[in-house]
């Protein structure tokens, strides 16, 4: 029978989150996130595929502010991957290990990935007139 008295983990009380440790988890994310949104796609395609009245559920969904918030979390996700993957690559190679490396890398990626998104958002909404 297990000893239910023992105490646990200290690890979690103890342990300070670093940004390496934070952009690691968030890699993960973006990436199920990134799953999640070629589901949504492959639905959005297929909704085109079956007529005008499933592509308008379909345009509707996409088009309401929580569809809007799915897809912009949606291209934050794509950023952030590409470029965590494109620093994971240069890791690969040997570069980029040094702790001063690793920060700059990592709040780059951040940096980057947030304002791609906004690039893209700004365009996006320029282009179709609102």
């Amino acid at each position: 029978m297990a000893n239910t008295n023992r105490p646990l983990s200290p690890h979690l009380q103890v342990y300070r989150p670093q940004i390496t440790s934070i952009l690691s988890i968030l890699h993960r994310l973006t990436g199920i996130a990134l799953t999640g949104g070629a589901v949504l796609f492959s639905y959005w395609i297929m909704a085109a595929t079956y007529g005008p009245e499933a592509f308008g559920h379909a345009q509707a969904l996409l088009g309401s502010w929580i569809g809007q918030l799915i897809l912009w979390g949606m291209t934050f996700s794509l950023f952030y991957h590409l470029a965590n993957g494109i620093r994971h690559l240069a890791w690969d190679v040997g570069w980029g290990y040094e702790l001063d490396k690793l920060r700059t890398s990592g709040w780059l990626t951040v940096v980057f990935a947030v304002a791609m998104t906004a690039l893209t958002l700004v365009v996006a909404y320029s282009a179709a007139g609102g």
